[in-house]
């Protein structure tokens, strides 16, 4: 079992900047590819970022390419969400999770994942 906790969320003019963290426990960090997913209300929840165990691999939706930027800290088990040039449609719950092994790769689909933060809420004010 991992346990995953989000944080960093908050409220943020349109063009501002957030970094978003998410510790894990529980699991050999290394072992787990993670990823960020957001829900935006009304929607389903969408891909965002992934980064495999090692950071060698790193996967983007195209509408946050070029804006946010994944990576991990091993040595500290945070994966870290860096959202740059926020736009009002970037407001959501914003959601860490992880798993060891994916039957896609790199997994972009929800379903791929065990593991699961609480979430952390952004709003971008426009």
């Amino acid at each position: 079992q991992a346990q995953l906790r989000e944080s960093g969320g908050g409220l943020v003019q349109a063009g501002g900047s957030l970094s978003l963290s998410c510790l894990a426990s529980g699991r050999t960090f290394t072992t787990l590819g993670m990823g960020w997913f957001r829900q935006a209300p009304g929607k389903e929840r969408e891909f965002v970022a992934f980064i495999s165990g090692n950071g060698a691999i790193r996967k983007y939706s195209d509408s946050v390419k070029g804006r946010f930027t994944i990576s991990r800290d091993n040595a500290k088990n945070t994966v870290y969400l860096q959202v740059m040039k926020l736009e009002p449609e970037d407001t959501a719950v914003y959601y860490c999770a992880g798993d060891s092994s994916f039957s896609s790769y790199p997994p972009i689909q929800s379903k791929e994942y065990t593991y699961w933060g609480q979430g952390t809420q952004v709003t971008v004010s426009s």
